[in-house]
């Protein structure tokens, strides 16, 4: 690690950056919160409030830890059945499948590099979730091109490629949103909820931010996209979804809500077989494998706990004073004034911070479940923006900083644009699977 003495030439200074803005953020949320809270009170009569802002305090603490351990047992279910799919090979096949796309996209890899291994496995893994194997995998990826590149302090053409297609990625699924809606849906006492009806749209608006990303990418370097597999890849999708939703289409709200949910379910459930099958086909002790996988659940359950409950008290207080509801009616009266439905502004607070904070968004997130209902339209907006966004600062110090590169070039600008484009597809996709008045 590069120390952090040497600030000028340090190469995760944009992750500093970020996590700076993050920590002033936190602190004027107490700040604002409590100084209008306290104004109320006092010129106001409103001398509840402060009572009221306390209890959503504790409150917001309890809900942060309940929410954080109901997240146990799905990380644990979900991390063993993706340490059997690692150990199949099945991942590795995989992205063995899509090396062909990728090879059209990172200018000046040969043929032959082992970089495409690294470069397919992590996005692949981030396709599927499986987190904690897609960062390692990623900075081993970055480490093989940066072996390649001719200006080490500058980063490469398919360094930017690579690092965009991350930020832009496809999520398959969405496993910890997934989790964090079943847990909530719990303590609203829902019955018959189903947490993987954001599977679809997810996927569409992953989509659609993954190819802005290629073509705003592929415009900076001027790279050819009329080739055969980016053809293939970019027509079956768009085929299979408009399939999808032509069918979809002809439904009543209510069965084609239903309908959405089996199938992120069936695709779930499929990839779980998949996997377990593959691992006895290759006579492996799957049972083994799924337990070495699943020790891992319980421990990212317990590191999510002090990020959310930093992030929800904050959001608790600057909520309960008012804040919150001045900016979003703010921003609902802009929208109405361009002739928009506002349906939409309590869910865009996700997308603000998801740059910065991964467990920042999380934390609205939750805030925006809690406040509207998990199974509202707001919620599931929430649940489709976090699911499709990505925190690109994080991502892009992180990944360049791990190879000592101090000029990003175009990257930064290409995550950022690839990040609007897929929040408006997230929102426009939000109304057209589950807006129904």
């Amino acid at each position: 690690m590069v120390p952090l003495t040497k600030s000028k030439k340090c190469p995760i200074v944009p992750y500093l950056y970020a996590f700076m803005a993050l920590n002033y953020i936190w602190i004027l949320f107490f700040i604002i919160g409590f100084t209008v809270g306290l104004l109320k009170a006092i010129l106001l009569g409103q001398s509840g409030l402060l009572t009221d802002m306390l209890n959503g305090l504790f409150d917001a603490a309890k809900n942060g830890f309940e929410i954080s351990l109901g997240l146990t047992g799905v990380m644990t279910l979900w991390l063993g059945i993706m340490k059997i799919g690692e150990k199949a090979g099945v991942i590795r096949v995989f992205a063995k499948a899509v090396s062909p796309l990728f090879r059209t996209l990172l200018k000046g890899v040969p043929s032959d590099s082992p970089a495409y291994g690294s470069v397919m496995m992590n996005l692949s893994a981030n396709m599927l979730g499986l987190d904690n194997a897609s960062t390692p995998l990623g900075l081993k990826a970055m480490g093989e091109l940066q072996e390649l590149n001719p200006q080490k302090e500058t980063a490469s053409d398919a360094q930017i490629m690579f690092l965009v297609l991350n930020t832009a990625g496809i999520t398959l699924i969405p496993t910890s949103v997934i989790a964090i809606r079943q847990t909530i849906a719990m303590q609203q006492h829902l019955t018959g909820f189903n947490a993987a009806d954001i599977f679809l749209p997810t996927l569409i608006a992953t989509f659609i931010a993954f190819i802005s990303g290629i073509i705003i990418v592929a415009i900076y370097q001027r790279i050819n996209l009329f080739r055969l597999p980016l053809l293939v890849f970019i027509g079956g999708f768009c085929g299979l979804i408009a399939l999808l939703y032509y069918t979809l289409a002809q439904l009543p709200p209510d069965k084609m809500n239903n309908i959405i949910g089996a199938i992120g379910s069936g695709v779930i459930l499929f990839i779980v077989v998949l996997f377990i099958t593959a691992g006895f086909i290759k006579r492996q002790n799957v049972y083994n494998n799924f337990v070495d996988g699943a020790k891992e659940g319980f421990n990212v359950a317990i590191r999510i706990i002090p990020y959310l409950v930093a992030m929800l008290a904050a959001i608790s207080v600057f909520r309960t004073s008012g804040c919150m509801d001045f900016i979003i009616n703010g921003i609902g009266h802009l929208a109405a004034l361009c002739g928009l439905n506002t349906d939409f502004v309590p869910a865009l607070p996700v997308a603000f911070m998801k740059p910065l904070s991964g467990s920042g968004a999380r934390g609205l997130m939750v805030d925006v479940m809690k406040t509207y209902g998990v199974g509202s339209f707001q919620g599931k907006l929430a649940a489709i923006i976090q699911g499709s966004t990505e925190t690109t600062f994080y991502v892009l110090a992180v990944y360049f900083g791990s190879v000592q590169i101090k000029n990003t070039r175009h990257a930064l600008a290409c995550g950022l644009i690839a990040d609007a484009i897929g929040l408006i597809a997230a929102i426009i996709v939000g109304y057209v699977f589950f807006y129904h008045k």
